[in-house]
């Protein structure tokens, strides 16, 4: 099990509901991570992953979806948990991309050598390409479409 010693009570119960959603769902083949996201209101969402040949979606993406299906907003905080007692999982790296872009300031629970930590999302993608910077209107200045916050 998972250290979480260093974590507050709302992380340690963000993980417990990932825990629960893969534990719950999951199927040990086309579902085997579950994740949840908690919103500035302490609100939490779930997903589970979807995995497919072509690139299913991967289980935080699932719940940053349910969160904005419910009108959750402002996200602070993200967590994966692998089924079969893998614990916590770092997100691939085109999840890290996706939170960065639309989510800059969430937090994001990591496995590190001695348990679990909570780390900005700018810490898991340094010198990230940065896709608001790099959709500028026609006279330089960034285009308010691609900065928006989703």
């Amino acid at each position: 099990m998972d250290n979480t010693t260093h974590l507050p009570q709302e992380d340690l119960e963000l993980v417990e509901f990932a825990r629960h959603i893969v534990e719950a769902n999951g199927d040990g083949e086309a579902h085997t991570v579950g994740a949840a996201v908690r919103d500035a209101q302490g609100r939490m969402f779930g997903g589970i992953n979807l995995y497919h040949f072509t690139g299913g979606p991967c289980a935080e993406l699932v719940a940053l979806g349910h969160a904005r299906a419910e009108g959750a907003r402002d996200l602070a905080a993200i967590v994966a948990v692998g089924d079969r007692g893998r614990g916590v999982l770092a997100p691939c790296g085109r999840d890290r991309q996706i939170l960065l872009d639309h989510h800059p300031g969430i937090r994001v629970l990591v496995p590190v050598a001695d348990g679990i930590r909570s780390v900005p999302i700018t810490d898991l993608l340094p010198h990230a390409y940065v896709w608001a910077e790099q959709s500028a209107a026609p006279d330089g200045a960034p285009d308010p479409a691609a900065t928006q916050i989703l």
